[in-house]
């Protein structure tokens, strides 16, 4: 057993471990949400949209998480100026500053010759030189985002479903969608240290979708997510140390793999144990507008 625990009495190592297990649990909430609402192409485009404001935070000297933020926030507002003033879709609109950012990000990195170093770094991560003060902005990031998903968790259900039925209830729907973008950036961004710009969205992702083969609700997909993507963080560091791999990327494929291999075997588990009970069909899922699974006919033999 030697080589599970070995690698975790490092001091560098149980740093990593700390920042990528709490990274897994930032990540797990917020992209449970991702997955739910269908906004996996705007954290894909802010973690990439990130580049150019952490290269020039690097090249200045300022914190990389603060130019990370500046950089998302820029892209978050540009969608938003996009969808408005010219009439896009959302799509377009994420995918024409998701390459306008990445351009900029690449023509600030390959016209500093001094850059060479830490562009790996910022594009797959460093997870083993992450600082203890990158560990504390991670569980202050983790926290808020617990706290924020509680008092919207409301809102983001009725919001996902139903955004008319949403106001009718006395909720704010457009609120809850700029809170929900804004958590979305915030784990983006604390969490790209642990796995890099272009990985990050991994584990925003494969944890929460490994989750909702097995659950159901938000709750448990968040709860199950965050046990999936810790367990991700540990074994991605474990190949790391004994393979010699790059830390980042041992873990996001780890989570990529568990997503095929949890959907494999609930496959399985459906085909080797049917459900013996049978459930009607139903054509339409419910919804919050009030709609309903449709009665049986007349015709049809009802269940006793």
């Amino acid at each position: 057993m030697t080589w599970l625990t070995d690698p975790f009495s490092v001091d560098f190592m149980l740093r990593a471990l700390a920042a990528g297990a709490t990274a897994a649990v930032l990540c797990a909430v917020v992209g449970t949400w991702v997955l739910v609402r269908g906004m996996a192409f705007l954290g894909e485009a802010l973690a990439h949209g990130m580049l150019p404001g952490v290269a020039v935070a690097t090249l200045t000297g300022v914190p990389a998480v603060l130019g990370a933020a500046v950089s998302a926030g820029v892209m978050v507002l540009g969608v938003q100026a996009l969808r408005r003033r010219r009439g896009l879709s959302v799509d377009t609109a994420i995918g024409l500053l998701f390459v306008g950012m990445l351009a900029l990000g690449v023509i600030i990195v390959s016209g500093s010759r001094s850059f060479a170093t830490d562009v790996t770094a910022i594009l797959f991560g460093d997870v083993l030189a992450v600082t203890t003060t990158d560990v504390v902005t991670l569980t202050v990031a983790a926290a808020v985002a617990l706290v924020v998903t509680g008092l919207f968790h409301r809102s983001f259900t009725a919001t996902a479903f139903d955004p008319r039925k949403a106001r009718t209830l006395g909720l704010r729907p457009r609120l809850a969608e700029v809170v929900l973008v804004a958590l979305v950036t915030l784990a983006v961004v604390a969490s790209y240290r642990a796995v890099g710009t272009l990985l990050v969205v991994g584990l925003l992702l494969a944890p929460a979708a490994t989750a909702r083969a097995w659950t159901r609700g938000t709750a448990q997909t968040m709860v199950l997510g965050a046990v999936l993507g810790v367990a991700a963080v540990a074994t991605g560091l474990l190949v790391s140390w004994h393979a010699g791999t790059a830390a980042g990327a041992s873990i996001a494929l780890v989570a990529i793999v568990a997503v095929a291999a949890s959907h494999g075997l609930r496959r399985a588990v459906q085909l080797l144990v049917p459900n013996p009970r049978k459930e009607p069909c139903i054509t339409s899922a419910p919804t919050l507008a009030g709609s309903s699974a449709p009665r049986p006919s007349a015709s049809q033999p009802r269940s006793s």
